[in-house]
C-alpha cells in the first residue's frame, strides 16, 4: 500500500479537521443537540456526534499507521452515505460554486477511500479461467 501513501495522509488530515476542532469550539455538541436530536435521535444525538467523530479520528489513525485500512474505510464510507442523504443532498450537488454544503465532497471521498482501501482494483470476475 505504499503507492496510496500520498492519499493515506491527506484523508487523514481531512478527517483530523473534520474532527478534531468539533471537540473544542461546541461543534458536535451542536451537531448532537441541534440536529441529531431534531431529526429523531433524541436522547442520543450527542453520543451518536460523538462516535461519528471519534470514528473519524480513528480511521485517520488507521490511514497514517497503515492499519486496519478496509475496516476504518467501510465504517467511514457508511458515514459519509448516511451523511449525503441526512445533510448533504437538500443541498444539492455542488460545495461551493453552484451551490453551498452538496454532496461532492463526501462522493469524492468514499471514492478515494476505495481507492485506498483497494489499490489494485476491485477484482468482479469471480471464475477462474
Amino acid at each position: 500500500m505504499k503507492n496510496t501513501l500520498l492519499l493515506r495522509i491527506s484523508v487523514a488530515i481531512i478527517l483530523i479537521m473534520h474532527s478534531v476542532p468539533g471537540m473544542f469550539n461546541n461543534g458536535i455538541h451542536d451537531f448532537g443537540k441541534l440536529y441529531l436530536d431534531t431529526q429523531g435521535f433524541a436522547p442520543f444525538g450527542l453520543t451518536i456526534a460523538w462516535l461519528i467523530k471519534l470514528s473519524h479520528l480513528a480511521a485517520a489513525i488507521s490511514l497514517l499507521l497503515n492499519r486496519y485500512i478496509k475496516l476504518a474505510g467501510w465504517g467511514t464510507i457508511f458515514i459519509l452515505i448516511v451523511g449525503i442523504f441526512m445533510v448533504h443532498l437538500p443541498d444539492g450537488w455542488y460545495v461551493v460554486g453552484g451551490g453551498r454544503n452538496g454532496v461532492e465532497f463526501n462522493f469524492l471521498l468514499i471514492f478515494v477511500f476505495l481507492a485506498i482501501m483497494y489499490p489494485n482494483g476491485i477484482n468482479f470476475n469471480t471464475t477462474k479461467e
